[in-house]
């Protein structure tokens, strides 16, 4: 089994790379940000600990998490944003591994993480791959995806690594500037240990 990390920036393309993986080699994906979700969700010990950090008016009546609300606490104080991180870092990392421990018998598994190296997740991967884009289509994708302006989306994007340091820490670069038949070109060239990682069944 080889483990693969898949990072990078909000809309740098994780989620369309991710995407041709599992429906063209059936590659087995790993969410980070479904695997927070699911955590996060009433009554959990993930929920519990973030109402202790942020307070119960960060809960509505159902006793849901309200997403909007601590996204914009988050984005707009760096300490909140670091105990958010920690919080799920201690939560999600360790439902990931065991996640990997469940399907232990997948050639390949792909852990989608926007802060992968953050999370010490990159450890346990075989490689690394990094994926880019130019700051014009980030925003633009960004702005489709979650119906926000784009000073937002550069707000966002000014508190997350910029490509300059994914290009230091990945093993291999993703360009996601061009057409999804280049971006799957891109896939089909990447190798490890000189050998192609992806391929059809």
């Amino acid at each position: 089994m080889k483990i693969l990390g898949i990072t990078g920036s909000s809309g740098a393309g994780k989620t369309t790379v991710c995407s041709i993986l599992k429906e063209k080699y059936n590659v087995y994906i790993i969410d980070a940000d479904k695997t927070a979700k699911e955590l996060a969700k009433k009554g959990s010990s993930y929920l519990k600990a973030i109402v202790e950090h942020f307070g119960k008016e960060i809960i509505d009546e159902d006793g849901e998490l309200k997403r909007k609300k601590l996204a914009k606490l988050i984005y707009e104080n760096d300490d909140k944003r670091n105990t958010l991180n920690e919080l799920t870092f201690q939560y999600v990392v360790k439902e990931i591994k065991e996640e990997i421990r469940r399907n232990n018998n997948r050639s390949i598994i792909v852990i989608d993480a926007p802060l992968l190296f953050e999370s010490n997740l990159n450890n346990i991967c075989d490689l690394v791959i990094g994926i880019i884009a130019n700051e014009e289509n980030k925003i633009h994708r960004i702005c489709s995806r979650d119906n926000i302006s784009e000073e937002i989306a550069e707000k966002r994007l000014k508190i997350q690594k910029n490509n300059n340091y994914i290009k230091e820490k990945s093993d291999y670069i993703i360009y996601n500037n061009s057409t999804i038949k280049n971006l799957e070109k891109e896939i089909e060239e990447i190798k490890l240990n000189g050998k192609q990682v992806f391929y059809k069944d």
